[in-house]
């Protein structure tokens, strides 16, 4: 596999893995004991961490794709043996 097709799949790997971190650990102001800012929406997160959160995205990408590229060079699960699976 050539390294920027591997790259734009470690990309998908990490919005993927984004989208899926963001929700957690994720309080509102009112949960926080602060007050609402006019117009600002109940549900929105009093401090969004999105700092804290790509750090863990990045950690959690890394070893999915390492195990994507394992299974890719090692062959354990072939894309044959998926279909098979299939009903």
């Amino acid at each position: 596999m050539a390294w920027y097709s591997a790259f734009a799949l470690y990309l998908l790997f990490w919005v993927f893995t984004f989208f899926l971190v963001l929700p957690f650990g994720v309080r509102t102001t009112e949960e926080e004991g602060g007050d609402l800012v006019p117009g600002q929406a109940p549900s929105a997160p009093h401090r969004a961490g999105l700092g804290k959160k790509a750090l863990w995205t990045t950690a959690i990408s890394g070893v999915l794709f390492a195990i994507f590229m394992l299974n890719w060079q090692m062959g354990w699960f072939t894309q044959a043996e998926f279909f098979a699976a299939m009903p």
